[in-house]
Parts: structure tokens; C-alpha cells; sequence
């Protein structure tokens, strides 16, 4: 379960997806996340050194690489579920900026655990009409069982950006994982404390 857990983490933020702002030129979402993959792995490998003598680093590359790629306003609020409409804009804010530096020093931490591990794209498909996809990829890691993952995207209906908003591993859902987990706490403690709570995790 750990090991899936961490392969959530690891994976989620690289291959989040991203997208040119028109939707006109929008690349198919399963090219982007070829090119983020990449792109996001190519740069971890040449700083690996550093990275060694300066984890801060890594926060660094998490931030320029893979943040602006991960729909985490989408993402919050789908994980705030019910609880979403007795929040007002104030808590929402709060609640979306929370998570969002939760996730990045979450990710950050995990993906000191890349050891060049290979990763096998899903064949390309035709998403016309689609808003929402959901792109199947293999995590290869040698003397290690292959693990299979779905990641699911979602297209701005406005910027025509493709960013990735959940994944599962071998049927286990990181946004219903932590949905389950966060939704619990909200109900008793309040949206409002639970932010706090995530803010001071993140620092």
C-alpha cells in the first residue's frame, strides 16, 4: 500500500498535464504528457547531484515544472465535495491555496524517490468532444513489478489547457484517497481549521 502510495505521488506530478492557451492549438492531451514527462524527467536527471547536496532544490523544480500543470483549484474542489457549498469564496480561497502548497512539498518529497524509472505512453487517441480523458500509462522499475496507471485529465473550457486533476494506481484513486481522508476532518474540525492544518504541513 505504501509503495502505491508513493508512486501516486511520484507519478501524479510528473506527468501532469499542460496546454498552449488557445484551444485551437491545443496539442492532444496524451502528446503534452509525453512532453511534460520529458521534460520534468530530464531535469531531475541533470541535477541530480545538486539535488543531493540541496534537497531545497527539488521544491524549486516542482514549483517551475509540474505546479502550473496540476489543476489543484479543480482538484480542491472536487475533494471538498459536499462541503463546498457551505464554504464562502474567503474559505474556498484559503482551502485552494492550502492544498496547493500541500501538494507541492508533498510532490517535491516524493520525487526524491526517481531512479530513472521507464514509463510506457498509452498510443494516442482521438479526444474531440471530450472535456475530461483518461490517459492509461506503465511504470517500469527494474527488478520491480510493472505498475499500471490511469491518469485523468480535464480540458478548461476556457484556455483549452489540458491539467491533470487525479491518477489511479492498480484501482486506488488519489483524489478519493484524499477525499476520503480530508472530508472526515472537515466535517468535524471545519474547512477553516483543516486549511490551517495543511498550511502548517506544507511550511
Amino acid at each position: 500500500m505504501q509503495r502505491i502510495a508513493n508512486t501516486m505521488m511520484v507519478f501524479l506530478l510528473i506527468f501532469s498535464v499542460s496546454a498552449v492557451s488557445s484551444e485551437i492549438i491545443s496539442p492532444s492531451p496524451y502528446v503534452v504528457l509525453e512532453n511534460i514527462g520529458n521534460k520534468l524527467f530530464n531535469r531531475i536527471a541533470a541535477n541530480q547531484q545538486e539535488i543531493k547536496k540541496f534537497p531545497a532544490l527539488m521544491q524549486d523544480i516542482v514549483e517551475e515544472e509540474l505546479m502550473p500543470s496540476i489543476d489543484y483549484r479543480y482538484a480542491s474542489y472536487r475533494i471538498l465535495g459536499k462541503h463546498l457549498k457551505k464554504t464562502n469564496k474567503s474559505q474556498r480561497a484559503q482551502f485552494v491555496s492550502s492544498m496547493r502548497h500541500y501538494l507541492a512539498r508533498t510532490y517535491a518529497a516524493a520525487l526524491m524517490q526517481y531512479k530513472n524509472q521507464q514509463v510506457i505512453f498509452e498510443p494516442e487517441k482521438s479526444v474531440k468532444g471530450r472535456k475530461i480523458v483518461a490517459i492509461k500509462m506503465q511504470i517500469v522499475d527494474l527488478n520491480k513489478p510493472s505498475i499500471d496507471v490511469v491518469f485523468k485529465m480535464r480540458k478548461n473550457k476556457k484556455t483549452g489547457e489540458w491539467k491533470a486533476f487525479d491518477m489511479v494506481v492498480e484501482g486506488i484513486s488519489l483524489l478519493s484517497s484524499k477525499k476520503a481522508e480530508l472530508s472526515k476532518r472537515i466535517a468535524k474540525q471545519g474547512v477553516e481549521q483543516v486549511s490551517v492544518e495543511l498550511a502548517s504541513i506544507a511550511k
